[in-house]
């Protein structure tokens, strides 16, 4: 689906990837209905989009609330007039522990909003969807959604949850209007720690030369969305995802070993 002319709905839309997506969909002739928890951080997306601002409305919704989100159709509609897409962007890890150590509140917290949070938007958009001439759905998951790692195991749970969940849309949906996308970025320069309630203190310092591996938030959204346009069906958003995709793929126990023996030193 190419998206000038197109309204389309960004999650997580206050920073990182889902900020520079919002900014990408714009500069691209799309318009854009803003969604975050956080009135501030949409303040800064607006902020960024300067004069595109005039195709962009900001929604304050907790993903976690199925009626907040039921209610958001309408409100985009009637701001745009329409709803040709939406991109499920928003996600949060939790404290790098191993399930043993990790409590039922984090885990619930991080289903509700990875998993429970895309089910909602996709339950609550589809029939508007299905009524336009050309739409889309994009779920961002993970390269921990098809590939374990320790210590964030429940956050690779949710993520695994939204690929079936995308996967099996991609089924139903074959032989409507409707195209569907699943994203697996992987490492990704965001501020996903601080916004997920993690004390960044805790955790080792990342060298520049890790840093400098990572892709950035506006090169994984130029990715995405031209994904999007090309109606993938599967997005490796970074080298390291597409590397550790092929090797999953020949040795899953080669990879689950590779990914376990970098991140011992973490849990």
């Amino acid at each position: 689906m190419k998206v000038l002319d197109k309204v389309i709905v960004v999650t997580g839309a206050g920073g990182g990837i889902g900020r520079e997506l919002v900014l990408n969909l714009l500069s691209k002739g799309a318009s854009v209905a803003a969604v975050d928890i956080s009135k501030e951080a949409l303040e800064i997306t607006v902020n960024q989009a300067d004069n595109k601002s005039r195709r962009l409305s900001t929604h304050i919704v907790n993903l976690t609330e199925r009626d907040a989100v039921e209610a958001l159709p309408e409100q985009v509609i009637d701001h745009h007039g329409k709803v040709d897409g939406i991109i499920n962007n928003a996600g949060i890890i939790h404290p790098f522990l191993k399930v043993n150590e990790l409590e039922y509140d984090k885990i619930k917290l991080v289903m509700d909003i990875n998993f429970y949070g895309t089910l909602y938007m996709v339950k609550t958009f589809l029939p508007y969807l299905l009524n336009r001439p050309v739409a889309h759905i994009a779920n961002v998951s993970s390269m921990g959604g098809f590939l374990p790692v320790p210590g964030q195991t429940i956050y690779g749970a949710s993520k695994a949850a939204v690929k079936l969940l995308t996967e099996g849309l991609q089924a139903e949906l074959k032989e409507t209007n409707v195209k569907v996308t699943v994203v697996f970025p992987g490492g990704v320069s965001t501020n996903i720690m601080k916004n997920s309630g993690l004390d960044v203190t805790d955790n080792k310092e990342i060298s520049k030369e890790q840093v400098s591996q990572l892709l950035s938030p506006k090169e994984a959204a130029e990715i995405i969305v031209k994904g999007i346009e090309n109606d993938q069906i599967r997005i490796l958003a970074g080298k390291d995802s597409k590397i550790m995709d092929k090797l999953y793929r020949l040795s899953p126990k080669r990879a689950t070993n590779l990914i376990a023996d970098k991140m011992k030193d973490l849990i």
